[in-house]
């Protein structure tokens, strides 16, 4: 009995000693996990090490989320749109399409103030010989905006080629650098006309003023006329657009040296327009994660706006309002077959958050690059100055890539997106924001092959395939009056049996209920029942659909 009875004490002595060994090991457990960073705090260094093979986690352990170095195995051209050889550019006018010395009639000018940056300012002078031609007016060269958030006092001359302007339009419009110097036309009649006025609007409600005053300004000249017009005019606004209006000599120069170098570096590259600026977060009220500081630094930038109204910033990620992180359009690219060698040219201003923000993307696509990588700085000095100058240099490297990649849906991506479909359809990637945001949040709960299969599925109708729903969206993204078919050569050199139709070629509209509403600044109907509140000789704010805050939309220009 002596022998159990030991046991026993042994037992009851060994009790506390292991207690207390286990409280000790507790506390120097809790004090080590105090004194080790919280691994949220570094989350996006985590995420970095996630982004190529070759980057582990340190003990040989590789995360289940990581991005190849290669592009995977893609059933398309990265660098073609499919089907694009069957359509073409086509805007000559038609027979029935007078000319314009036939049409305009004498005393009658036409003078117009754009509003925005480069790209909105485009779209207005397009426009403006449009109105001119429907008003039979003379048009004087149109003045560019230079009080705007973009404070660029450049004159149409400084961007524009004004002669090649004048010379290639003129069968269509007659168009004049200055109002005559008589008394009843030098000073113009000022006043605004509502957006989206179409060929009557303009016939009932302008054309009277003009005829009696001879001479008259349209003010705050961007999206004021509607997309859907006669056919004759709808190509009128692609020669001006596509063919009338040349960068000047020094702006081409600098914008071919800069494609040029681009070329050197890679047989194909990807354009990307960023648009990832403090003003656009700020304008977009957006959130990405900065705490007090980012609030602080965008809240301070949305003031200038008064009547400007933010949401829920997390609603408008949900409804694909915001613009991707650098990291998330990388992940896309990756996504979609561009592999890390591939070379990409940012179009962009000034970053959120700087290298820091830029960092994951570099990491994913090494090959990065800009006007200012690529060119000199006294090469850059007499266009570094001029916003709408430094834009023309990065809209020419843009509209010649083999890929151009928008972040956004403004101005400059709905230029250039017609354009390139004039032009060949191009391949132009936009990102399905609305979708993206959710794979996004779960990206770390599936494989990386899981993560490019859905990115594949979501970006069909956003890869900028032919063809476009003739009416949908802005004229000037989608010019479909402009862009002919070639039916029958399609049937014999590509027939596609019935069942692919729809999974093979990405229609644009294929995903109506995916486009962000806050992109487009006009409403896609004609709603004449609105110029009812418009007197026929109204000053400028009589004319105006309604109050307008100064610059609202110039942020989507560029």
């Amino acid at each position: 009995m002596a022998i159990p009875r030991r046991r026993h004490q042994f037992r009851r002595r060994m009790i506390p000693a292991i207690s207390a060994i286990s409280a000790a090991l507790l506390l120097l457990f809790g004090f080590l996990s105090f004194l080790t960073p919280s691994p949220t705090g570094n989350d996006h260094l985590r995420r970095r090490n996630m982004m190529d093979d070759e980057i582990g986690d340190g003990n040989g352990t590789v995360p289940e989320f990581r991005v190849p170095n290669s592009g995977g195995v893609h059933d398309r051209d990265l660098w073609n749109s499919k089907n694009a050889r069957f359509y073409h550019g086509c805007s000559t006018a038609s027979k029935k399409f007078a000319k314009a010395a036939a049409v305009t009639k004498p005393n009658r000018y036409l003078a117009i103030a754009t509003s925005g940056g480069l790209n909105q300012q485009r779209t207005g002078i397009t426009d403006a010989v449009v109105a001119a031609r429907i008003l039979n007016a003379t048009l004087v060269v149109p003045k560019l905006d230079k009080k705007s958030f973009w404070k660029d006092d450049s004159n149409f001359s400084d961007i524009f080629n004004i002669d090649w302007f004048i010379s290639y339009l003129a069968k269509d419009v007659k168009i004049i650098k200055e109002l005559p110097r008589r008394r009843r036309v030098q000073n113009p009649y000022t006043m605004r006309v509502p957006r989206k006025c179409n060929e009557r609007c303009y016939v009932n409600r302008l054309l009277p003023v003009l005829v009696k005053k001879h001479a008259v300004q349209l003010t705050k000249f961007d999206y004021r006329l509607s997309n859907r017009l006669d056919v004759d005019l709808q190509k009128l606004r692609c020669r001006v657009n596509y063919h009338a209006l040349k960068f000047t000599d020094p702006i081409l120069e600098m914008g071919a040296k800069l494609v040029q170098r681009m070329r050197m570096r890679s047989k194909h590259y990807v354009a990307l327009h960023l648009r990832f600026e403090p003003d656009m977060l700020a304008f977009s009220g957006c959130y990405y994660g900065g705490g007090d500081k980012e609030r602080k630094e965008l809240g301070k930038i949305r003031r200038r706006w008064k009547t400007l109204h933010i949401g829920d910033p997390e609603r408008g990620r949900r409804q694909g309002k915001c613009p991707l992180t650098p990291e998330e359009v990388g992940l896309v690219l990756r996504a979609l077959g561009y592999d890390r060698d591939t070379h990409i040219y940012v179009a962009s201003g000034e970053v959120y958050g700087g290298e820091e923000t830029l960092a994951p993307l570099k990491a994913l696509f090494p090959n990065f690059y800009s006007k200012d990588t690529i060119a000199r700085k006294e090469e850059l000095q007499p266009f570094s100055q001029y916003s709408s100058r430094m834009a023309a240099l990065d809209f020419i490297v843009c509209d010649e890539s083999d890929v151009f990649v928008t972040n956004n849906n403004g101005n400059m991506a709905k230029i250039l997106a017609g354009r390139r479909r004039y032009f060949g359809h191009k391949p132009t990637i936009r990102p399905n924001a609305k979708k993206l945001y959710r794979l996004f949040l779960n990206r770390n709960n599936m494989t990386w092959d899981e993560f490019a299969s859905k990115v594949s599925v979501f970006q069909r109708g956003f890869m900028g395939e032919p063809k476009v729903r003739p009416g949908r969206g802005v004229f000037h993204e989608n010019p479909s009056s402009c862009i002919c078919e070639d039916s029958e050569a399609k049937k014999i050199m590509d027939p596609i049996p019935k069942h692919k139709k729809d999974t093979d070629i990405a229609v644009e509209d294929q995903n109506p209920n995916d486009e962000p509403e806050w992109s487009d600044p006009e409403d896609e109907d004609d709603q004449m029942s609105l110029l009812d509140k418009f007197s026929r000789n109204g000053t400028s704010s009589d004319y105006g659909a309604a109050p307008e805050e100064p610059e609202l939309e110039e942020l989507l220009s560029d």
